[in-house]
This record gives C-alpha cells, structure tokens and sequence, in this order.
C-alpha cells in the first residue's frame, strides 16, 4: 500500500456542490457532435411516413393502397386492418378513478378516425423522400360525423359524442373534498357563512410542447431480440410499455434514448409511432426509421393546458380566507395518453397555493373531444392550479378594495409553521414566503415603480403601468411511491443508480434519470465529486440504455436531482461504507478509528498515513490482500424512494406596460426570488430558471394551439403557432432564498418547473393591474393586442365571440367567447 501525506486546510479542494461549472456535455450538444435519433443511419434500414387524417371524426369506409404500394421504392403499406390484431392500444398507465372511461386508442385507426391528424397508413420505403410522396397516393374514404371542440357544450344536455360507441363525453370526475378526507372543514357551510363570495371563470388555453428536436424512432431488429432507439424521456418506462403492447418480451426489447433535443413533457410518452416503428420491424425483420416533421409534431403529437376553471373563493371582510371551491373542466382530446388524466388530478392538491384554506373542494371532469390529447406540459397541473389560486386572489383583493400584496401576507403559512398540513393533505416541510417577497420586492424597486403608476394614471398617459404579484409554491420531486399507489397510478416514483468505482481510479455513475437537457452529466460528477473525493473531471455518468442503466424510473416532474441525484448520493454512501472496511483491514485499524476527508481515509490520531479511495478502488481490483468475507469490490447500487414530496416556492413579480391605444404589452421588468433548496450548480439553476419563464410568458402573451370549427389545427406551423425567441423577452432579475429540504439526502427541492408556473399569473395580473381602472376585469390568455384592446374599448376578456381571422401577432386565429362568470355553480348543462 501507498502511504499518502494529509492535507492541510490550504490544500483541501474546494466544494463542488455550489460551484457554477459549464456544462460537460455542452460541448456536443450545442455544436451537434453528438447521436440525436434522425443521425443514425443502419445498413439495410428502412424509413416509415405516416398516413394522417384530414378530418377531426369520421368513420372509415375504405383504404386504397394500391397507387401507394406500386411507387418507387415502396417496400410495403400498412393499414389499420393490418395490424388489428398485434397493435393492442396506446397505454394509460393512469386510472384516476374507479370507473375511468377509456375509449382504447389504436396506433393506427382501425374504423374510425377522432381527431385531425391521426394515424390511418403506414409507408414503408427505401428513403425517406420515397415514403413521404407515396402518402399523397394513399386514397382514404371518410364518412363524416358530428364533431366535438367546446367542453362545455360537450357536457350540456344531449351533446354529440366524440366517440359514438360511449356513453356520454365524460372519461372521469375525480372529487376531493378536504372535509370528507378530514384535512379541513366543510366546504359548503365555510362558503355559506362567508361574508364575501367571489367567483370567476379562467380559461387555459392549449399549448403544444415545442421541443428543439422533433420526435424520431429508429428499431433494428435481431432475431427475436429488438433495439428501439427513441427520442425520449422515459427509455426505462417505454420498455415496459412497449413489452405490454406488442407482446415482445421485455428481456428482448433494449430501449436508448440517446442526446435528446428537450422534451418539456411532451416525450413523457408512448407513441403510437414508436409502437409501428416496432411492429413493422418485426413485420419485415429489417431496421426501420421514423422522424416527423414540425407539422406532424404540432398536428398529433400531444398537446397541454386546455382547462375552464370555475373558481370560487370565500373570505371575510377583513380578508381572512374561509374557504376555496374549484370545479374543473379539462380536456383529454381524443384518447388518453400516458398519465392525461393524472394531469389535472396533480393540479388539484395545489390549488390552495400557499395559502390557509379552512375548507376546500375540487371537482374535475375529464372531458374528450376531437382534437389532439392533451397530457404533461411543464409543470403539468401544477401552473393550471397557480393560475388559478393567484388570479382569484387578486379578484379577492379588487373586491374586499385590499391590496393584493397584504391580502396575501395575511393569508400565506408563516415560516414559524413549517411543516404544515393544507387543506388540500400536503405537509409542506419548509419555506419562509416573506423572505422570499422582501427580496423579490427590493429586486424589481416595487416602491418606485408603484408610484410610477400612480402619476401615470393621474395624467392619463395611453401607456399605462401595472404590476403583478405571484407567489407559489408546487409539489415536485415526483414521487413517493406510496402516494402515486394511493392515486392509482400504475408505476412508483423511486429512481436508481449506481457508482462503479474502476482500477484506475475513475467513477462510472449509472443513472436512471434520463437527461433531455438539464444537465445531469455536469450535476451528478459534482455530486459525486463532493461524496468520493475524487475530480470532477473523473467521473462519467451513464444513462438513457436500458441494458446499462437497467432500472429507472426516468426524468419528469423535476424529481431528476431531487429523486435521481439522491439516488446517487445513497449510492455513493454504500461505496464509502465499502472502502471504509477495505481501508480499516489495510491500515490495521478499526473503522470506526478512521477519518475520511478530501478523498482519503486516514487513521484518526495519525496524520501523514491514509489511503486515497482510487488506491483502495485498485486495491480491490487486484483483491491480493482483502477482507476476509468480503466480495471484492467496492461498488454501490441504491434505490431512492421519497417519503414526501418536495416543496419549491418562490414570489415572482412583473412590471407590465400597457399601450391602451394598440393594446400592445411589454414587460418592462420581471424579478424572481425562488427558494429551491441547496443549489448544486448556480449555472444550471439559473439556465432552467430563465427557460420556465420564457415558457410560462409565452402562455400569457403568445402561445395557443387554435382549432377551427372543423377540427383543423390553425395554428400548425412556426408562423402561426407563436414560440418567442430571447429578442422577445425582456432581461430577467432572479435571486434566490435557501431552506434545505428536510427529507432529501441533498437537501434539493427541484427547479425544472418553478419559472413556468409561477410567471404566468405574475404577467396576466400585471397586465389586469395597468387597466383595471378603466373598466377590465378578465383578458384571455395570451394577451395579444387585440385582445386586450378590445376589453379595453369594448368590454368582455377581449375574446370576441366566433371571430376568426389573424391575430395581432400575425397568426391565424379563431376565438371563443369566454367571459367572467357571475355564478359558477354548475358544469356545463342549461346555463
């Protein structure tokens, strides 16, 4: 053995969790030198195009392949009638309720096609320029049915039905109520002994996940056994699913999800590509490839948001909140996907915002209608619920004539409280909201900028100033396994990992948290940088191979550093406790006498004697001289469940210009104080900080999947659906507040989602906040300027009634009316 001289304090290295350090894996991601799926080329390799419908709901009368099957380089033709047999149905891995109505979704429509977009045909050709012609000769006859969009006509009396061969439009109606679970008091008597009653109906509109990469499968078959390569964020997920689809069997299926292009939750999924990618590889025994267009992408992969929010809220006079009643329209579309129903299930423990409700009751019904399913979009449930519960809030304030600011500080868990048990059933474990407004408020110079608008509404200027307030606090670090079981979803919220400790001292981490982007190569080296003692420029992290990384529960809902990297850290742990005793039998000493610090073990009392953890890594290796009982290695696997969600919360602040005249917004300063538990990498943090607000600003003011009155997508392409660019957004002022999260090895409470929830209602309430005033209550989100010209001059939310045309942006449009409601008793029926 090597003895190695302690260091001094001078020569310890310095931490790596809290270090700003580039990205490792940015080098190739930003320049492409790297795998994306639509890179890789197989000898023989065949590629699909997909045959979609024109219609948004007809039957199928009869498929002519025949022109399509006689075109160059066209190997084979596939319809629904093909693989009726062997295609089984896109999984929905979440029953939210007992009696959860779901319709089956085909791959590839067999008899009846539901919305736009749908699969009806399979190409298979040499080239991918071959397969995408020989669509066009695909002849399709469609017998046409009544289509179904409004969720609200769709559940009035004797509506048309999305699927004939159903009963009604309803897949769900998931209720809690916090007095019946005993978590809080009645709601109806709190409402009926409340003083002041304020109920508004919100509407969020559809948005579509709008990843860097599109969505590209690649499956090469080997006899019986199949590698499927997909652009994915649930690799260790879709095996499964897959296995339960097709019938290969899961120890002859390897999933990889290589570099993929960001995802948003819209690769939280099982396709119905990646299932005919599948079977017609195992059909014709070669590799076959798949890669959409952006069209495809925004036409039928799957959508998000798509809510009507019936809001009540009580209170008394001097603004102590009594109760909180929400009742929820949401829109599956067609077909349930993977967890659309657990969407707004998610929402529904959120809605008391960080507020001490009494009473609360939530009521959701899962609607289907013609159009593309909706399922997780950044956040997923958690920004529909912050909306809401902060809208409603500002609505209170209006009424009661309080400022909205104070009638928060009155109502908000004070830090002396934590943990706290809402109404809604969650213990939230830490927090201090006050610490984080102070910051937020001093950041944005809300005092200045208040008297700004004051002088500026007594002058009359046509451009008014407004400010909007959102304080939030959301359930992430998805999930403790027990709860998911107790909300019946099909899977647990564990995640794994493995540390492999090799000869030369290096560290092999094996994840099962599959980055798409965050960073988990640069995050998990710092972390087990920090546990071992070793460089960060030593350690590789694997992930995304179901044959390496064999066991995962992948990366959604930021539960990847929260759930994963703690994973890593409890792996880490077992390494230590194995070189430990390896080091105590070479240093002949007892381990309980041994320090361990900056990477070696030493014996306590002893300086200039130690072993560094690489000497005892090749120590291992060799095995000349070990312990006696012991397995020659020092390797460690953990599995990390949580025991409880993890609790981010933050104030998020937005000074809006309003031009009364054009009804154009500008964001003139947007401050954000975040409290996300311990940061490992600053540089991360604030890279997923500025990405969630460009994305929850881009709901308030520019994105919106729009159908017209046939079905059609109007908004299909980047011309008309409206992604901001940086040039669009204004410079952000982010700072953060730190309360380590009890539960968590790290103490990391997740950052992936808080920008995206948490700006949105900061905007919207901003823009309300510069022209309340003159007569507005409500604008439909986004707030494009004709919108918000025309609540302005004519009253309303701006959203007209069945106008269509090209909105102020340049985008074609149609709107719905959707107006303040005066009484939001009832869902749907007469009204």
């Amino acid at each position: 053995m090597t003895l190695v001289e302690e260091p001094t304090t001078a020569d310890a290295p310095q931490k790596e969790i809290g270090k700003a350090r580039r990205r490792k894996e940015d080098a190739r991601l930003i320049t492409g030198k790297t795998t994306w799926t639509d890179n890789m080329v197989l000898p023989g390799m065949l590629h699909l195009a997909v045959v979609r419908s024109p219609v948004a709901h007809a039957k199928i009368t009869n498929v002519d392949v025949s022109a399509a099957q006689q075109s160059p380089n066209v190997i084979a033709v596939f319809t629904g009638q093909d693989f009726k047999d062997e295609q089984g149905s896109i999984p929905c891995a979440w029953p939210v309720t007992p009696d959860m109505v779901n319709p089956g979704h085909p791959s590839v429509a067999v008899d009846e096609v539901n919305h736009v977009g749908e699969a009806v045909a399979v190409i298979v050709a040499r080239s991918k320029t071959a397969a995408q012609d020989a669509v066009e000769l695909v002849d399709v006859d469609y017998d046409l049915l009544p289509v179904v969009l409004d969720m609200e006509e769709a559940t009035a009396q004797n509506p048309s039905l999305c699927h004939d061969h159903l009963e009604s439009n309803e897949s769900f109606n998931f209720v809690f109520d916090a007095g019946e679970a005993g978590t809080g008091a009645d709601t109806e008597q709190a409402f009926a002994d409340a003083e002041v009653v304020v109920s508004r109906r919100f509407v969020q509109q559809r948005l579509i996940p709008a990843f860097m990469e599109p969505r590209s499968v690649v499956v090469q078959p080997q006899g019986d056994n199949y590698t499927l390569w997909s652009s994915t964020q649930i690799p260790h997920i879709l095996r499964v699913m897959l296995a339960m689809v097709t019938g290969v069997p899961e120890h002859k299926l390897r999933v990889i999800a290589p570099d993929v292009g960001g995802g948003f939750g819209g690769k939280l999924q099982v396709t119905p590509e990646e299932v005919l990618c599948l079977l017609v590889a195992r059909r014709l025994g070669k590799p076959v490839k798949w890669t959409e267009t952006r069209s495809e992408s925004l036409m039928s992969a799957h959508h998000g948001r798509d809510q009507i929010q019936y809001i009540d809220i009580a209170a008394d006079r001097e603004g102590n909140l009594k109760g909180l009643r929400c009742r929820i329209l949401s829109d599956m579309g067609a077909y349930l996907r993977l967890v659309s129903p657990g969407v707004p299930v998610l929402g529904a423990f959120m809605y008391v915002g960080i507020y001490k409700f009494p009473a609360y009751r939530f009521d959701c019904r899962g609607i289907f209608t013609n159009k593309v399913p909706t399922d997780a979009y950044r956040g997923a449930g958690r920004p529909e619920a912050t909306f809401a519960i902060e809208r409603i809030m500002d609505e209170l304030a209006v009424e009661l004539g309080m400022d909205p600011l104070e009638l928060r500080r009155k109502n908000w868990i004070n830090a002396e409280e934590f943990p706290f048990t809402t109404a809604a059933g969650l213990e939230y474990d830490s927090g201090d909201y006050e610490q984080a407004t102070q910051q937020a408020l001093e950041l944005l110079g809300y005092d200045e900028l208040r008297a700004e608008q004051q002088r500026r509404r007594e002058s009359g200027d046509p451009v008014q100033l407004g400010i909007g307030i959102s304080t939030f606090t959301e359930m992430c670090g998805l999930a403790p396994s027990r709860v998911l079981g107790s909300l019946s979803y099909g899977a647990g919220g564990w995640e794994n990992a493995s540390i492999r400790m090799l000869p030369t001292g290096k560290v092999e981490v094996v994840t099962g948290s599959t980055p798409h982007g965050q960073g988990h190569e640069t995050a998990w080296s710092q972390l087990v940088a920090d546990s071992l003692g070793v460089p960060f420029e030593d350690v590789e992290v694997l992930h995304g191979d179901t044959a390496i990384s064999t066991r995962g529960m992948d990366t959604y809902g930021s539960r990847s550093l929260v759930v994963g990297g703690a994973a890593v850290m409890k792996a880490a742990d077992k390494v230590l406790a194995k070189a430990r005793r390896v080091a105590a039998h070479l240093l002949e000493a007892n381990e309980d006498d041994l320090d361990f610090a900056n990477g070696s073990f030493s014996v306590r009392g002893t300086p200039g004697t130690g072993l560094s953890i690489q000497e005892i890594a090749l120590a291992t290796f060799a095995a000349h001289n070990f312990p006696e009982g012991m397995e020659p290695s020092i390797d460690g696997e953990a599995t990390f469940d949580p025991v409880n969600f993890s609790y981010p919360h933050g104030t998020h602040l937005c000074a809006m210009e309003v031009d009364t005249e054009t009804g154009m917004v500008t964001i003139r300063k947007y401050a954000s104080v975040d409290d996300i538990g311990v940061v490992v990498n600053p540089l991360i943090v604030e890279g997923q900080m500025h990405g969630g607000l460009a994305q929850g600003i881009a709901q308030a003011l520019y994105e919106e999947a729009v159908y017209d009155a046939d079905g059609n997508l109007t908004t299909g392409t980047f011309v008309d659906y409206l992604v901001p660019s940086a040039a669009d957004l204004p410079h952000f002022d982010t700072g953060n507040t730190v309360h380590a999260a009890p539960g968590n090895p790290i103490g990391a409470k997740g950052v992936g989602e808080a920008g995206c929830i948490a700006s949105t209602p900061a905007v919207v309430n901003a823009a309300l906040d510069a022209v309340r005033h003159l007569g507005v209550s409500d604008i439909l989100m986004p707030l494009t300027p004709e919108r918000v010209w025309r609540a302005i001059h004519q009253g309303g939310d701006g959203g007209g009634r069945a106008t269509a045309g090209t909105n102020a942006y340049g985008g074609a449009q149609t709107e719905t009316t959707a107006g303040v409601a005066t009484d939001a008793s009832s869902l749907g029926g007469d009204r």
